[in-house]
């Protein structure tokens, strides 16, 4: 275990915020955490447990100690003739994880491939892309409470997984540092290819009947033309959750709107595509200062070079605020604000 003072946090964030840290430890065992928090100098401090720094906006350094989750290592733990139960450290690469299920024909990830961040935060967020979430193949994870220093195993139905959401967001926010992972995949896998533009990419790919790596190589190439690359241009992938709403909203707005984008979801409920309405009040591609919404996506908010976090976020308010206006539709932000 490694411990910083006064620490940059640049490297350690997607949006490239040059804020600093007062502490930084780096966990590499779960007897790091225990070890750093057990410090009487560092024991009183604020907390903030850092993992890939691809889900958070910082408008402000840390004035007590970062604990950056470096806990690796995939293994299988169990299986039987159908699946395979794969166990990884929570701060791993969770495409690192993707690749590693991909090659070994595991599947039931391979939608997620080329999400930024780390294992751990994957159940956090409930991590979904291409009609695929997280909670559609979690088993369990293992997590240290930070007062009591105890360990807990949670199950799928302890984590109140919902869209980007968990209990860990909520409920337990800030009490537990996520250590393992625990997910189970198909040995027979059955590729999705209905959502989003994966059909449309194999075929011009000429991938007639498509395993999952075929899949994972669509989606990656999908991802790459939408969304810029973090270590190219600051950002933190898509900064908005989609809007759910009820039919009867949806049928008012499409009225209004012919050209509304939405999925009809399995609640009942319709999920309007964010990007779209804030495309429709002009954003996209629209610089505003050293920030502004990118040319090709508009969910997603870049850092040009120079934006504070608290520039970036102001950005992000105008934006709801005109979606609001003009929709009647409130957006929240998926990107966790510190």
């Amino acid at each position: 275990m490694k411990l910083h003072k006064h620490f940059s946090l640049r490297a350690l964030n997607t949006f490239g915020m040059g804020v600093k840290a007062d502490w930084l430890a780096e966990i590499v065992t779960v007897e790091d955490i225990r070890h750093v928090l057990r410090e009487p100098d560092l024991q009183h401090l604020e907390r903030l447990v850092l993992g890939g720094g691809s889900n958070i906006l910082f408008t402000r350094s840390v004035e007590g100690i970062v604990l950056h989750n470096r806990i690796g290592g995939i293994e299988t733990v169990r299986e039987d003739d159908d699946h395979a139960w794969v166990r990884a450290g929570a701060g791993g690469s969770w495409h690192e994880l993707v690749e590693w299920a991909v090659e070994r024909g595991l599947g039931g990830i391979e939608n997620l491939s080329l999400i930024p961040g780390s294992v751990g935060a994957g159940p956090m967020q409930n991590i979904g892309a291409y009609g695929v979430e997280l909670k559609d193949v979690f088993d369990n994870l293992e997590a240290l409470h930070l007062g009591t220093m105890d360990m807990h195993t949670f199950r799928n139905s302890d984590c109140a997984f919902g869209y980007r959401e968990s209990v860990f967001k909520h409920a337990l926010k800030n009490q537990f540092f996520i250590t393992a992972v625990t997910l189970r995949l198909s040995k027979k896998p059955v590729v999705n290819t209905a959502y989003g533009a994966i059909a449309q990419e194999l075929k011009r790919m000429g991938v007639a009947v498509p395993g999952i790596l075929d899949v994972s190589r669509a989606v990656m190439q999908i991802r790459r033309s939408k969304l810029p690359d973090p270590a190219v241009l600051g950002n933190a992938g898509s900064f908005f959750k989609n809007p759910e709403v009820d039919p009867e909203v949806f049928e008012r707005l499409s009225g209004l709107h012919p050209g509304l984008v939405a999925y009809p979801m399995p609640s009942g409920k319709v999920k309007l595509a964010a990007g779209w309405l804030i495309e429709q009040c002009g954003w996209k591609g629209r610089v505003v200062g050293h920030t502004g919404a990118h040319k090709d996506q508009a969910l997603v908010l870049v850092n040009y070079g120079h934006a504070s976090g608290t520039e970036i976020y102001e950005l992000a308010l105008q934006i709801r605020n005109s979606v609001h206006e003009r929709f009647g539709v409130l957006i929240d932000l998926e990107v966790n604000v510190y």
